[in-house]
C-alpha cells in the first residue's frame, strides 16, 4: 500500500467515526438552570458515586439518590417536620470518641445530600437543603481531624466549615446553632 492511499484510507475511517454528542447531565440533574461552576464540577464527579431510582422522587421533582445503601430518601431533612439544623444535629451525630466513628458512612450520606442539591438548584428550588449538607461537611472534617488528617485546604477545615454552618443557618434557634459551636471544638 501506498502513503496516499493510506492517509485516505485513515482519512475516511476517521471521517465515519460516531460523533459524540453532548456529555448528558448526571441522573439527578433534573432541571435546566444553570448551575454555580462548584455544584457543576461536583455534580459531574457524583455521577459515578451515587444512582438515581427515578419511579421515587424527593424534593423538587430530584430522583432518589443511592451512595453504597444510603438513599436520600431515608435521611431527607425535608420531611422530618424538624429545622434543617435541628435535623441534621440528631441525623448526623457522631459517637464519641470522635475519631472511631465510620468516615465512609457519613461520606454517603454526604454524597446523597451534594447530589440531591445539585438536582434542587437545576431545578431553580429552594436551598434549604445547605444546612445538613454543610453540617455533613462540618462532621466529616472534625472525624478526619480526630483521627489525624488535619486537612491544609482552607476550605476544608473544621473552622471553615463551622462558618458554612453558621452563615446558612443564620435562622436557625440560638440553643442550635450554640451545639455547632460547642461540637467545634470538641474534636475527641
Amino acid at each position: 500500500m501506498h502513503w496516499p492511499t493510506l492517509i485516505v484510507f485513515f482519512a475516511g475511517s476517521a471521517l465515519a467515526a460516531p460523533h459524540l454528542a453532548k456529555r448528558q447531565n448526571p441522573c439527578f440533574i433534573v432541571g435546566s438552570e444553570a448551575l454555580p461552576e462548584e455544584v457543576s464540577s461536583g455534580a459531574a464527579g457524583l455521577a459515578s458515586a451515587v444512582t438515581c431510582d427515578t419511579s421515587r422522587t424527593t424534593i423538587d421533582g430530584v430522583p432518589d439518590v443511592n451512595s453504597n445503601g444510603v438513599t436520600f430518601s431515608s435521611i431527607n431533612f425535608a420531611e422530618s417536620g424538624q429545622s434543617p439544623l435541628a435535623f441534621a444535629l440528631d441525623q448526623f451525630a457522631t459517637s464519641s470518641p470522635l475519631a472511631d466513628n465510620d468516615v465512609n458512612k457519613f461520606q454517603n450520606e454526604l454524597n446523597v445530600y451534594l447530589a440531591t442539591e445539585a438536582g434542587i438548584r437545576a431545578a431553580g428550588g429552594n436551598l434549604a437543603i445547605k444546612v445538613p449538607k454543610f453540617f455533613l461537611q462540618f462532621q466529616i472534617a472534625r472525624i478526619q481531624q480526630a483521627q489525624g488528617a488535619v486537612s491544609d485546604i482552607p476550605g476544608m477545615t473544621v473552622d471553615h466549615q463551622l462558618e458554612k454552618v453558621l452563615k446558612n443557618a443564620a435562622g436557625e434557634d440560638q440553643a442550635l446553632l450554640n451545639q455547632v459551636n460547642e461540637l467545634a471544638v470538641n474534636l475527641n
